[in-house]
């Protein structure tokens, strides 16, 4: 009996544009990183073009999904990349996979334990004295509604995010100085969100009485509610962090 399906219609698991995407990766393989760190990589598209930009570059994606994973693992036997890449089932938290040249955290700070200041430090120690770090973090564009957050996700607070001014002082305090401050403009994320739960709808309305349908209609219509709740109020920036020398 046919499941509901995973999401086939995202490139990368976050709001992000094919053009912003290939300007990233000329900009951090234009450094010539040897060694690349993907934190929470998902099924790690970003990581396989920085690769595929960077030909003499080997990298390794962490993340505990194992369907994502797998995706990365067949994505880069097609491209010949296999080769150059791991994706490996395990947490981050304390990780040793660094020190790398280039750390991708896209969507994915928490995975490295605590508040973004703990992220911040942890990127710190993962990163190379003369490399770059591609932080992906939620800022609030403007302080929510109390409506607008009983309709986000469970327990939402306005104290989740910060405003954008409040990501880069964490930052600088870690040792980084932003090399470049970009954000995800509101058509990358109406692309990024309905293709999220396309297929699932499609499957819904394909499948009204199967024994799964109601669950996987409330998460979807949650789901739903909540982007509608966060659009135009939840943004994400993405911070190209340079690690500071020591003197």
């Amino acid at each position: 009996m046919t499941t509901p399906p995973r999401p086939t219609r995202l490139t990368f698991h976050g709001p992000l544009s094919e053009t912003r995407a290939d300007a990233l990766v000329r900009r951090l393989a234009g450094n010539g990183p040897a060694t690349v760190l993907d934190i929470g990589c998902g099924w790690g598209e970003l990581t396989l073009r920085l690769l595929a930009a960077a030909p003499r570059a080997t990298g390794t994606g962490l993340d505990l999904n194992p369907d994502d994973l797998a995706r990365g693992r067949h994505t880069a036997e097609e491209r010949g990349l296999a080769h150059r890449v791991r994706f490996l089932q395990e947490s981050a938290t304390g990780t040793t996979r660094g020190p790398a040249d280039l750390v991708l955290c896209v969507g994915a700070s928490q995975a490295l334990g605590g508040e973004l200041p703990t992220a911040l430090g942890e990127l710190r120690r993962l990163v190379t004295d003369r490399g770059r770090v591609l932080l992906g973090e939620g800022f609030w564009q403007r302080t929510p509604t109390g409506s607008e957050l009983a309709r986000m996700w469970p327990g939402a607070s306005a104290d989740d995010h910060q405003d954008l001014p409040g990501l880069i002082a964490p930052a600088t305090d870690a040792g980084f100085r932003p090399e470049w401050t970009e954000t995800a403009s509101l058509d990358e994320w109406e692309e990024f969100e309905p293709a999220y739960l396309a297929d699932t709808e499609v499957w819904l309305a394909e499948h009204p009485g199967h024994p799964m349908a109601e669950e996987t209609r409330q998460r979807a219509d949650r789901h739903r509610a909540a982007w509608l709740a966060y659009r135009g109020v939840l943004g994400l920036a993405y911070l190209t962090l340079v690690p500071v020398r020591a003197v």
